[in-house]
């Protein structure tokens, strides 16, 4: 396997997924599937077997040796066998700066899009921000696939600019769309069974435990299960909260109705740095897209949780002494006005 003389780690790796530097086996595949995708790619010709000889015998190959790269490309694999390529690509050292490069094998495309893009760019994240750094990635994509916006918002990437009319494409002018992501954004993400066990251990911290109402020790089998049925419940919203691609904590909303109960946590070794509010007015600000049926939030905190006590209260929700020693906080919310009032 070549390996790239900028990058310390070669290897990224998410379950049965990993991106290994691009492989010269792979490079018809990748041929394949960029002419059988030509529409959506800056690519103005089908390329031949010629075309892609020449560029892996003297691009491609120039790129593990460099210092400064001007792209990193990759082979996604399946286990061994290579199910699409990509890579970050004008990069720019001086800014910190990299555009982001992916196509799958377009026979994924149809019912595993939303999966191997979600995939992908939780590994390419790793190479940008963990290995070398960068403080911003981004997109550039013709207006064609909405499926693909969906896809990078929800992995927080933030629709930063649309280019009127920018290509040409099939006769007609039409715009493209810029989404980025920093090291240092902070954005919600729905919870998925990869990550029962970083919830377990959070869970099950002396210090999470202290200010829950059940303080017992969580066996891991009650975990496992209790997790799979909120991340399946449509009742539920359950979200980790991630700051540069790194998950810092969770928050559950469970809904009756139109209340939904609110449940947080911030990561043990990550209290005490202002995360929690800015988790929970995130929360409260996807509302309106996510579950506009919902008029009222609570939320019920030991009378000792003093983080979370200032928590609620910096965010203008109403208290309610209940019985021993619980406060239930509320908050009615007004979509129409987009104004958030106390019960």
């Amino acid at each position: 396997m070549a390996t790239y003389k900028v990058l310390n780690k070669q290897i990224f790796s998410a379950g049965n997924y990993s991106l290994v530097p691009i492989r010269m086996d792979d490079r018809y595949a990748v041929m394949k599937w960029r002419n059988e995708q030509i529409y959506h790619l800056r690519q103005d010709r089908p390329l031949t077997e010629a075309d892609q000889n020449y560029y892996f015998e003297n691009v491609v190959s120039k790129l593990f040796n460099e210092e400064r790269p001007c792209q990193i490309l990759f082979s996604y694999l399946e286990g061994e066998k290579c199910i699409g390529y990509g890579g970050l690509v004008h990069i720019n050292w001086v800014d910190k700066n990299a555009e982001i490069s992916f196509i799958m094998d377009t026979a994924l495309e149809k019912n595993l899009f939303f999966f191997h893009w979600k995939t992908y760019l939780g590994l390419i994240e790793k190479v940008a921000f963990d290995e070398i750094f960068l403080h911003k990635i981004f997109t550039y994509a013709f207006d064609l696939r909405p499926k693909l916006y969906e896809a990078l918002e929800g992995r927080g990437y933030i629709r930063e600019a649309r280019l009127k009319e920018h290509c040409f494409f099939e006769g007609e002018f039409i715009d493209v769309l810029i989404h980025s992501k920093t090291s240092e954004s902070l954005y919600l993400r729905n919870a998925e069974m990869e990550d029962v066990d970083l919830t377990y251990t959070w869970a099950n911290d002396p210090f999470t435990r202290k200010y829950s109402f059940n303080p017992e020790f969580i066996p891991l089998v009650d975990h496992q299960n209790w997790f799979a049925g909120k991340i399946n419940d449509q009742n539920c919203i359950y979200q980790l909260f991630e700051i540069g691609g790194k998950p810092v904590g969770s928050i559950r909303l469970d809904i009756d109705g139109q209340e939904g109960l609110i449940s947080y946590l911030i990561a043990p070794e990550h209290t005490g740095k202002g995360y929690g509010k800015k988790m929970l007015e995130l929360a409260v600000q996807n509302l309106e897209n996510r579950r506009p049926e919902i008029k009222m939030l609570k939320g019920l905190v030991k009378n000792n949780n003093i983080a979370s006590v200032k928590i609620f209260e910096k965010l203008g929700f109403g208290r309610r002494i209940l019985n021993n020693g619980v406060i239930e906080y509320s908050l009615k919310i007004n979509h129409a006005d987009r104004k958030f009032q106390n019960r």
